[in-house]
């Protein structure tokens, strides 16, 4: 079987035997799954962190917004190691950093190393697009697709998977028992990796733009930072959007060290296709409205009664509204391959984006029962299911095999960004509802917020729908 070319020079692909196959789809699933739950940990722990450590809520966020930095800043590097020959080699080396980071949370050391565990925990979240990269090359065409769909699938339902386990264990044995999961799933993660990762096609080489990798981390910094300091945009106004601009400055020379490189960490001028940069603008948009109605759900429902509204649930109770959202998250990624023999990945982007679109109008309108906040969360998850398993088939139809990790590298890129951003607005939003001298925002300020989601997911709906028009058009001119 031969891949596509590489440099003029056709690449040979190795499919795996069928029993080989059976072994190697839960294996690519479960590593997956992992990396995503993993890093996920900060989420219901930053209250427990900041009691135990004896630092502020502030200090606490950090242990997750670290996790996602570095894990913005690792997934386009590890995207283009993976697309040479030591692809292999790459991830297991990944998957040992996670182990170590994974130790270092759960030993009694200082609040800092807490902080460094938890970055080199974020650093596997770029290896889902790698196992995207080993279903493409070694399982048989027409299995890859679907595997893929779930892959990306199993990356946002990992954080439903997490939560509440992780608030569990917190509440029955403290921070530290709670990490102690992480260690134990990661080191089985390498240990799966090791027994069933196969060598990468020969034939293809990668090299790392270091000055590239460098200025996009600077600036996936400050957006990151920017995203998690809401007082800063409410108090120094003028300082935030300085960085802001910063940011958007150290961007663009990023793009254009990429464009120059004969080597670039993302190959810039495939981003550009319209079907590429349609697939990455739907997703930081749909990111940012996806990720808004999940912090939304999860903080309305640990409100407590004295707000006014709310059910004042416990961290570990509050995890169990995840479960709708992992549930049918996972059913949703289990039917979008077989939808997609009848219809096209961008109209599958755009019936997601209005399944979530009405996931925030039902929170909108109905929430003063704990069942309806399940319900909005069930179709959240069914939405975002659909959505993240329709995306790589749009962007994958137009990349060749050898670049399969590095451009889904770029679009797990801009959807961490689009959840940071999520994240952010929805506390901005919150924050400016919230009266003097009150703890709670009001009720209202929700029903806002949720007004803006059903915008964003407006937005989404329209550019998947040009995606679509376009591919019609070049299908049938």
């Amino acid at each position: 079987m031969t891949g596509q070319p590489v440099g003029g020079v056709a690449v040979k692909a190795f499919p795996v035997a069928r029993s080989e196959a059976r072994l190697l789809v839960p294996a690519l699933m479960f590593i997956a799954l992992v990396v995503a739950a993993v890093a996920s940990l900060g989420t219901p722990l930053i209250t427990s962190v900041a009691t135990s450590f004896h630092v502020s809520l502030g200090s606490a966020q950090w242990t997750l917004t670290v996790a996602l930095l570095s894990g913005a800043v690792a997934t386009p590097v590890l995207g283009r190691l993976g697309a040479g020959r030591h692809r292999r080699a790459t991830i297991l080396a990944t998957l040992a950093v996670v182990v170590a980071g994974s130790a270092l949370t759960v030993l009694p050391l200082p609040f800092a190393w807490l902080l460094a565990g938890r970055a080199a925990q974020g650093v596997g979240l770029g290896l889902t697009a790698l196992m995207m990269g080993v279903a493409r090359d070694h399982l048989p065409e027409e299995r890859s697709a679907g595997v893929i769909a779930l892959i990306s699938v199993v990356s946002i339902i990992g954080a439903g998977v997490g939560y509440p386990l992780a608030a569990l264990l917190a509440e029955l044995g403290g921070v530290r028992a709670a990490y102690g999961l992480g260690l134990v799933v990661t080191a089985a993660a390498l240990l799966t990796a090791w027994r069933s990762m196969p060598k990468a096609p020969e034939g293809r080489s990668a090299h790392v733009d270091v000055a590239g990798a460098v200025v996009l981390a600077a600036a996936l910094l400050l957006v990151l930072f920017l995203a998690g300091e809401r007082n800063l945009w409410s108090r120094h106004l003028a300082v935030a959007a300085g960085l802001a601009v910063v940011a958007v400055v150290l961007l663009c020379v990023w793009a254009v060290i990429e464009l120059r490189s004969t080597t670039p960490l993302v190959d810039v001028r495939a981003v550009r296709h319209p079907a590429v940069a349609g697939a990455n603008l739907a997703m930081f948009v749909g990111g940012i409205g996806m990720y808004l109605l999940l912090t939304l759900i999860t903080r309305y429902a640990q409100t407590p009664h004295s707000a006014g509204y709310g059910f004042g649930l416990t961290t570990f109770v509050a995890g169990l509204v995840l479960i709708p959202f992992s549930v049918l998250g996972f059913v949703a990624g289990k039917l979008t391959p077989r939808v997609r023999t009848r219809i096209a990945d961008p109209l599958l982007l755009a019936g997601s984006a209005v399944v979530v679109g009405g996931g925030f109008a039902l929170f909108a309108a109905a929430r003063s029962d704990l069942a309806e906040l399940f319900a909005a969360m069930g179709v959240l998850g069914f939405g975002v299911g659909g959505f993240s398993a329709a995306m790589p088939g749009v962007i994958l139809a137009v990349t060749p095999k050898s670049e399969t990790s590095s451009a889904m590298s770029f679009n797990y890129v801009v959807r961490s960004v689009g959840y940071s951003l999520g994240s952010a607005i929805g506390g901005l939003i919150l924050a400016a509802g919230t009266g003097p001298g009150h703890l709670f925002p009001d009720d209202s300020a929700y029903t806002t917020a949720a007004l803006v989601g059903i915008g964003a997911m407006a937005i989404t709906t329209l550019t998947s729908l040009a995606l679509a028009r376009r591919r019609s058009s070049e299908t049938n001119p």
